[in-house]
C-alpha cells in the first residue's frame, strides 16, 4: 500500500491515525516524544525522540526513515495552551509557534528527499486558525501558531507541486482528546477516519485547501 510518517503519534488523533493506516494495509512509522503502551501496541515502527520543535529531534526522525520511500506525511503533533488578555505568559506563545507552525515546517524540509512523486503532506491545523472564523478572541498563541501553520501550509502546496506533492491544510474537528479535557463531540478514531478520506480525496487540483474534516471547506 506504501509508507505513511504520522508525528504525535503516541495517544489522541496521532494514535488512532496510526491504528487506521496499519489497518488499512500501509507501513507505519508513528514519531514521538515518548511513545505509549498504545502505539507500541498499533502495529506502527515506532520513532521515539522526536520533539518537532527541536532539530535534534527532526535529525533521528529523518536519520531512522533516510531512505525510506514516504508516500503520505501527517503533522499531526500540536500543543494548546489557554490564554486570555491581560494574562499571557509569552513563554507558552512561543511553545507554540515552535511545536505548531515552525515543527511541521521542519518535519516536512528534513524529508523532502523522501517524498515520492504523487505523495501527499497533511498538516492538522485548527479552524482556531482562520481569521474570518474567529469571533470569540483569546487564544492568542493557539491562533497565532495555527493562521502561521496554515501560511506556511499554502507555501508548500506551491513549492511542493513541481515536484507533484500535494498539501492538506486540515482541521480535524472538536475531538475528545486529553488537549481540549476529554471535551469534544467526535472520537479520535472518528476524526482519524475523516482526516484519512480527505488525505485520499486529496489531488493535485486540490493542493493548498483549507478543510474541515467533514469535508467543509473553512475560510481563512
Amino acid at each position: 500500500m506504501g509508507c505513511v510518517v504520522i508525528t504525535g503519534a503516541n495517544r489522541g488523533i496521532g494514535l488512532e491515525l496510526c491504528r487506521h493506516y496499519v489497518k488499512a494495509g500501509y507501513e507505519v512509522y508513528g514519531a514521538c516524544r515518548k511513545a505509549s503502551k498504545a502505539l507500541g501496541d498499533s502495529g506502527a515502527n515506532v520513532i521515539e525522540g522526536v520533539d518537532v520543535s527541536r532539530a535534534a529531534g527532526i535529525g533521528e526522525l529523518a536519520r531512522t526513515l533516510d531512505g525510506k520511500s514516504i508516500d503520505i506525511l501527517i503533522n499531526n503533533a500540536g500543543v494548546l495552551k489557554s490564554q486570555s488578555l491581560g494574562d499571557i505568559d509569552y513563554a507558552d506563545v512561543e511553545r507554540q509557534f515552535e511545536v505548531n507552525a515552525i515543527g511541521p515546517l521542519r518535519v516536512t524540509e528534513s524529508l523532502l528527499p523522501n517524498l515520492r512523486k504523487g505523495a501527499k503532506v497533511a498538516l492538522i491545523t485548527s479552524r482556531m486558525g482562520s481569521i474570518a472564523d474567529n469571533t470569540s478572541g483569546g487564544s492568542y498563541g493557539y491562533r497565532m501558531s495555527k493562521a502561521a501553520l496554515n501560511a506556511a501550509g499554502m507555501s508548500l502546496a506551491h513549492d511542493l507541486a513541481p515536484r507533484g506533492v500535494s498539501v492538506a491544510i486540515l482541521h480535524p474537528g472538536f475531538v475528545q482528546t486529553d488537549m481540549v479535557g476529554g471535551a469534544g463531540d467526535i472520537t479520535p478514531a472518528v476524526a482519524a477516519e475523516r482526516l484519512a478520506q480527505r488525505i485520499e480525496d486529496l489531488s493535485l487540483e486540490t493542493t493548498g485547501g483549507f478543510w474541515h474534516s467533514n469535508g467543509e471547506r473553512l475560510p481563512w
